[in-house]
């Protein structure tokens, strides 16, 4: 696979002998490489990043590829339902819109005598009916706290309210759904981007196969010859990635963070957990609908009171919620990549890309409150956090020591000089200006 790289269209080829994984990418000034350490017929242990030479004269003219964020594990891909839930989801809802409308209507058309008769009785009953009220919230806290369960690697309490077997099936039916959208886009297992990525993930495997739930799975690799930026992993194992993020990664230490994240959704049982929260929240939205119909004088403002019901719950519960299995994806994907002995120190360094990729672009920041997932720069901040405790656990396996500069170190100089190269270029501009004209702030440019 080839990507732009540096200025002036250069290119970097992923080359997979025999004897291990190569990558060089020749710059202006530099040469990167990663290997594997061990030769052919043994277990890959590590991989290696060196770098020599100095940093690039021409980090201002680089081809960033410009991306409007990474797209793992889509929210089809996340969070599937039962099928029948499907089909029930929407019926379920016009039904309490109905029920709730016809109390309603029901309410008006009583006589005012009938109606105080109704209200003296329910004061006369208020026991009885908080009673009767506090019933249903204790069984539905018996039912939550019956059917908590014990996180796999993290130790969290997690709710599931479906059986795995069917997510297994649904799963399935999901993979043939994927592969006959892109059966005409699938690599070969000859193509380099393919064996690549079956390399990577073999070797995250391989390394992580003392957790049970990592051994269980039979990890299939399916590369799609896609530009958009991608990669996601169905709980039973079908690895889907697409060139695109071939494209985007800087190196096989990235890539394999990202498929170490992918991986964790899968291993941790994200979709399980994540159905388990949307069909409790459905549920208890239908008692809310339903009251929303019925207390709502007219059908504009009911229609309002949904819409308003809606949201608070999308955005107090649901993106929320994904944001942490996010977050709980990434910690659990960097211990995967430093049992592999990669290099986890780059795993923060993808989303500063990511980051600098939008701010050149001039896209607007979406607030992370609005989005399933955490922003790129808290998620390089809370990577940075866990690279220490990742770092050891790389120690504990008895990986090679790291050589060559922290990766963060080099992006970090990279962006300075970046800076510096584009102050340059503004300053011969600004003596070429009409003395008439106002002299423009460039402190603020």
């Amino acid at each position: 696979c080839h990507r732009n790289f540096i200025s002036k269209g250069l290119k970097c080829v992923l080359n997979v002998p025999n004897t291990g994984v190569y990558r060089n990418a020749h710059h202006s000034s530099g040469r990167f490489c990663v290997q594997s350490s061990r030769p052919q017929g043994e277990k890959t242990t590590s991989l290696q990043i060196c770098s020599i030479g100095e940093l690039p004269h021409h980090c201002s003219a680089w081809n960033v590829h410009i991306i409007r964020s990474l797209r793992t594990s889509p929210a089809f891909q996340a969070a599937p339902v039962p099928l029948f839930w499907i089909i029930v989801k929407p019926a379920q809802k016009l039904l309490a819109i109905i029920l709730g409308r016809s109390i309603r209507n029901w309410w008006k058309a009583l006589p005012p005598n009938k109606r105080e008769l109704f209200k003296e009785s329910a004061r006369k009953n208020k026991w009885k009916i908080l009673l009767g009220v506090s019933s249903l919230g204790v069984v539905f806290i018996m039912f939550y706290f019956t059917h908590l369960e014990e996180t796999p690697i993290t130790g969290r309490a997690r709710l599931l309210v479906f059986g795995k077997e069917h997510f297994r099936e649904l799963s399935q039916m999901e993979y043939e759904m994927w592969m006959e959208e892109f059966k005409n886009q699938m690599l070969p297992e000859t193509d380099a981007r393919y064996q690549v990525v079956e390399r990577v993930v073999g070797h995250l495997s391989e390394s992580n196969k003392d957790i049970p739930e990592v051994s269980a799975l039979k990890w299939v690799i399916h590369v799609v010859d896609e530009p958009g930026v991608n990669a996601f992993v169905l709980p039973n194992g079908q690895v889907f990635v697409f060139t695109g993020l071939l494209d985007a990664v800087s190196d096989i230490h990235q890539l394999s963070f990202i498929l170490g994240h992918e991986i964790a959704h899968a291993v941790l049982e994200h979709a399980v957990k994540k159905a388990s929260l949307v069909h409790i929240l459905d549920f208890l939205s239908l008692i809310f609908l339903t009251m929303i119909w019925a207390i709502c004088p007219r059908d504009s403002l009911a229609v309002v009171g949904q819409w308003i019901q809606s949201k608070l719950q999308e955005f107090m519960f649901d993106r929320p919620y994904s944001r942490t299995l996010e977050a709980e994806a990434d910690k659990v994907g960097l211990q995967f990549a430093a049992k592999a002995c990669v290099d986890v120190r780059a795993s923060s360094v993808f989303w500063q890309q990511m980051e600098l990729a939008e701010t050149i672009q001039g896209q607007p920041k979406i607030p992370e409150w609005l989005s399933t997932h955490p922003s790129h720069e808290n998620r390089a901040e809370h990577l940075d956090r866990l690279i220490p405790q990742a770092l050891k656990i790389r120690e504990s396996c008895n990986c090679p020591s790291l050589s060559g500069p922290d990766p963060r170190l080099i992006f970090k100089l990279n962006m300075q000089h970046l800076l510096e190269s584009s102050k340059d270029r503004e300053a011969p501009n600004s003596t070429k200006q009409d003395p008439s004209k106002p002299k423009p702030d460039f402190a603020h440019t």
